[in-house]
């Protein structure tokens, strides 16, 4: 049923573990895993830097919830806590993009639901999100303000040091030969 963006992002323990694990999970439904970065946390809570990636999924029995659910799920299993609004955490799993296969296209999801807002929110304005997304889908578009946009051009109106700050790293995240990329 749909394709989805899921941004993971980890800055305690041992962070790469917990980011192998989302891409392990999803193993059979992955479609592209980008280069980890590394970035400074978002949010006015003093803390460790990020590695952050996109993982690109597609499931047809998975549907907008259940990627959140199976996030959720990763999130527990790596022993995140919810106290701090923009907290340090183990393991972050975020649904920033769904799409519904139908018409012979993958067409975009919206949500309104505050447990779930499609496309997320605020991915438009963190560069953590937008520059592993475009190296994994150079074309990619997300609506914002109900117009779509291409990442690339939401990417170019972000302020310089925000996209700087988003340094690719050497850290592999697949754990055999499989390319980043799959058809």
């Amino acid at each position: 049923m749909s394709r989805a963006v899921l941004s993971i992002g980890s800055n305690l323990g041992d962070r790469a573990a917990h980011l192998r694990s989302v891409v392990d999970a999803f193993a059979p439904h992955l479609v592209a895993v980008s280069s980890v970065y590394t970035t400074a946390p978002w949010g006015p809570v003093p803390q460790e830097d990020y590695l952050n990636a996109i993982v690109l999924v597609d499931d047809p029995d998975a549907g907008p919830w259940e990627w959140l659910r199976r996030g959720q799920e990763l999130e527990r299993a790596a022993g995140r806590v919810r106290e701090v609004r923009w907290g340090a955490r183990t393991l972050d799993v975020d649904v920033v993009w769904c799409g519904e296969h139908r018409d012979g296209g993958v067409h975009a999801v919206r949500s309104t639901d505050p447990a779930l807002i499609l496309p997320h929110p605020q991915a438009h304005n963190r560069a953590f999100v937008l520059v592993p997304w475009l190296e994994v889908e150079p074309d990619a578009v997300l609506e914002v303000d109900g117009v779509p946009r291409p990442v690339r051009d939401l990417l170019s109106v972000l302020d310089s040091g925000e996209r700087e700050g988003v340094r690719r790293t050497d850290i592999a995240l697949l754990s055999d030969s499989r390319h980043r990329t799959h058809s």
